[in-house]
């Protein structure tokens, strides 16, 4: 290495100035000419070991104040989407929350503090000019992406793809984290919205393991109120409350909406929760369909009234409707949401222990501080109207429909 230094003054002036600085070399030989004006320097030098270029490290979004930090919402309008919407809002942040052009009313309404850009999630090229539009910098990602009827395409649709298109437009703008609303279902995939999640869950580790600046934390939570509360408003007119088989069959740690919000909302700025599958449930102790009826009945100050409903009765069902579907196909997802309906009703949302094969009520994460009985006992004197559930609502709806045709 040569470094030649000219001066119209003294070159010994340039001595005085000099800072001696440690290289990385192994015995150096130092070479100083003088001539007049002119000092040259030559560095010769021989090196144990080969200069690499140190990676250039990027100051994280987070040590950044909330109100600098803009992160993208999809899904933004549906059943847990609004909550993290208003929560991120509370906390600080600009939110780009986006929504569909049916939505804009209710969008509008509802997320003032947050920036709505309308677009379509399931169009890649649709969704990046609504994005370019904005010219915006995008720091983090939330997607409560779900879909809406769990039928098999609809699942692969939004669950994987329009997730995907979510993700990679995130990217392109800059996003260097992405929160996964999933469900703690998937860990026991026998359904095609589970099978659909679980390949976007897969993507994004792999991201992760290609590009070390990107994290990512998947949050899959056990059963929401709502999905719990359907039978508040049958058995306060007297109906007795439906469960399948003995009532002990499952259970859960339910969470609000809220809570689920507000853990979504950290997992954008704790550092410890990238990188992480989380799983996350409410308050307190797993409860059996049987304890929740038990509550409600208590809650309304009336007699405990139940009905049992055999859980083969879902199978014959499942069964004759997948028959059919082999003739007629238009029928495939009516034969899904069946096996959804069961699946709901037999398995417990739970963590699944590995070793064991058993869910683990210990092992289940709580978190928030809504519980249960101060939802029903709301419901009781509110009601339930108005509430949209997705995929999480079959097991619901299959309880009202045996609810009615035992009153028939």
């Amino acid at each position: 290495m040569s470094l030649r230094f000219s001066s119209a003054s003294n070159p010994l002036l340039l001595y005085y100035h000099a800072h001696f600085i440690p290289l990385p070399f192994s015995s150096p030989i130092l070479q100083i000419s003088h001539k007049p004006k002119t000092l040259s320097l030559t560095i010769t030098a021989s090196s144990s070991q080969p200069l690499t270029a140190q990676p250039t490290i990027t100051p994280s979004f987070r040590t950044k104040p909330p109100h600098q930090v803009n992160i993208l919402v999809v899904g933004s309008t549906g059943y847990i989407g609004k909550f993290v919407v208003k929560e991120l809002c509370r906390r600080g942040f600009n939110v780009i929350a986006i929504a569909r052009e049916r939505s804009r009313d209710d969008a509008i309404r509802q997320f003032t503090g947050a920036t709505v850009c309308f677009s379509d999630v399931t169009d890649p090229a649709v969704l990046e000019r609504s994005l370019d539009s904005l010219a915006l910098p995008i720091d983090a990602a939330v997607s409560c992406l779900a879909s809406r009827s769990g039928g098999i395409q609809d699942s692969w649709k939004i669950d994987y793809e329009a997730s995907r298109n979510s993700l990679a437009a995130a990217r392109r703008h800059g996003a260097t984290h992405f929160v996964l609303l999933s469900a703690i279902c998937v860990q026991k995939p026998l359904l095609e919205f589970q099978r659909a999640k679980l390949k976007f869950e897969a993507e994004l580790a792999d991201e992760e393991a290609k590009d070390p600046t990107f994290s990512y934390s998947i949050v899959r939570p056990t059963a929401f109120f709502k999905s719990l509360g359907g039978q508040v408003e049958t058995v306060k007119d007297g109906k007795p409350y439906v469960m399948f088989g003995d009532g002990k069959m499952c259970s859960c740690k339910p969470i609000s909406e809220q809570d689920l919000a507000s853990f979504i909302a950290d997992c954008v700025v704790d550092e410890t929760k990238a990188g992480k599958v989380l799983p996350v449930g409410g308050p307190g102790k797993a409860l059996t369909p049987v304890e929740q009826g038990e509550m409600l009945f208590r809650l309304l100050g009336r007699d405990p009234k139940f009905v049992k409903v055999p859980i083969s009765l879902m199978d014959f069902v499942i069964g004759v409707l997948e028959f059919l579907a082999k003739i007629f196909p238009a029928l495939e997802d009516a034969a899904e949401f069946g096996r959804i309906g069961r699946y709901y009703a037999a398995e417990s949302m739970l963590v699944l222990d590995e070793e064991t094969g058993e869910y683990s009520a210990e092992q289940t994460p709580s978190y928030g501080t809504d519980t249960l009985e101060e939802f029903f006992a709301r419901v009781a004197k509110e009601g339930m109207a108005g509430q949209e559930l997705g995929e999480h609502s079959f097991n619901l709806q299959e309880k009202k429909s045996i609810s009615a045709s035992l009153e028939n």
